[in-house]
């Protein structure tokens, strides 16, 4: 053990001739640590936050999707199913439709996206398991049926349960139209609605599920889709596959994967993360204050130390070395701390759950804050305060030597 290190640990330890500083020691300590246990907390939130979107996000986004580079559709007539298909773990490979579209029930309207997609679409696990349907009446298949999502339905008013229940559907028409005649200007029709879907608020607020055949000869879209959606296994690896499609299609196609289908949510979400990060660093700053405090104490009383260890051949460097290793050690000491008690809060709050969202009657999508803990973040707390630490305790110890 160095020399200086092993004089700061017995400084810290040491009870001191002024209780006063041991005081201002341990509230250092105490600070460090509160700052250190938020900023863990915090942080896991804000990742618990993020795993329910993406999770609630996956439900209804395909694993990869391709659109078409130049142009807003793609010809199905020459796309490459069938080899997209043949690759290893590849599910479902379908066409569908999304457009911007008027949504009105009666005297309600909305304005959101409408798409089109096969029947295969809710074969899918996880989107089969979105669609909610308490209705007592039972559907005929040759009748055309839309399932907005949970919002949508909201606002405009629509019981799943009335099997009367239907949406008027307006969608621009293409070519040159009149702006100046309703019948002109749009392409409409109505379906029935008798069930929701529910996923993300974003997504339940905006859009309606329709057939993909009805949308396609409604808007004139013979031979076309807006996109591919791909479902792939569980297991399977995606990096690969999105490669092996990108070949297959070539440099006139984007192969997407979900966080690229959502990028823009997805960076919010991380600068959202960056800003509190942020915030809480400048607590953490104000924290160090009670260490620059504690620590120019300790330089003021050991002053008859220090000329001691000068007149046994200790150099200033020596003097400097011990006080700078005392004021990391108040850090590191009160972070570690702060980490173990919010690394022990979190995993209660993750596997036990003691902080509900609302007043628990299960309006939420989740009934417990969600928290999820990354070790990049206990990695990232850890260095902020040994540097931050460890800054206060050099600029410390540099002004204060000068007048010993």
């Amino acid at each position: 053990m160095r020399l200086p290190l092993f004089i700061a640990q017995r400084y810290l330890l040491a009870k001191k001739s002024h209780n006063l500083i041991n005081i201002v020691t341990w509230i250092s300590i105490v600070s460090v640590g509160v700052a250190a246990f938020a900023m863990i907390f915090v942080l896991s939130v804000f990742n618990g936050f993020n795993v329910v979107i993406s999770d609630s996000i996956h439900k209804m986004s395909p694993d990869l999707q391709i659109t078409s580079v130049n142009g807003k559709t793609v010809n199905i007539n020459e796309f490459p199913f069938e080899k997209i298909r043949a690759i290893k773990d590849v599910e479902l490979v379908m066409p569908t439709i999304t457009e911007d579209a008027l949504f009105r029930n009666d005297d309600k309207q909305q304005i959101g996206q409408i798409k089109g997609v096969p029947e295969d679409f809710y074969s899918v696990e996880r989107i089969g398991n979105s669609i909610i349907s308490d209705s007592r009446y039972k559907t005929n298949s040759s009748i055309e049926f839309a399932i907005p999502g949970v919002g949508m339905a909201y606002h405009l008013g629509i019981n799943p349960n009335n099997p009367f229940a239907m949406i008027q559907v307006y969608l621009p028409r293409r070519g040159n139209a009149s702006s100046f005649n309703l019948e002109n200007s749009f392409n409409t029709s109505q379906l029935f609605a008798t069930k929701v879907f529910s996923t993300q608020q974003d997504i339940d607020e905006n859009l309606v599920l329709a057939p993909y055949e009805w949308l396609q000869e409604l808007i004139g879209y013979e031979g076309l889709a807006s996109d591919i959606e791909i479902f792939t296994n569980q297991s399977a690896n995606l990096n690969k596959i999105k490669k092996d499609i990108q070949k297959i299609v070539g440099i006139e196609y984007n192969v997407r994967d979900q966080y690229e289908q959502q990028s823009t949510l997805y960076k919010m979400m991380k600068s959202e993360k960056l800003a509190v990060y942020l915030i809480l660093v400048f607590i953490l700053i104000m924290a160090t204050f009670n260490v620059i405090g504690s620590l120019s104490m300790l330089i003021i009383e050991k002053k008859k130390d220090t000329n001691t260890l000068r007149s046994m051949g200790a150099d200033n460097s020596l003097i400097r070395s011990i006080f700078l290793n005392e004021g990391t050690i108040i850090s590191v000491v009160g972070g570690i701390l702060g980490l173990i008690i919010g690394i022990i809060a979190v995993l209660l709050q993750q596997y036990v759950g003691f902080i509900r969202l609302g007043d628990g009657t299960g309006s939420y999508i989740v009934e417990y804050y969600p928290v999820a803990l990354q070790l990049q973040d206990v990695l990232l707390v850890l260095a902020t305060i040994t540097i931050i630490g460890g800054i206060a305790a050099f600029t410390t110890v540099r002004i204060s030597m000068k007048n010993l």
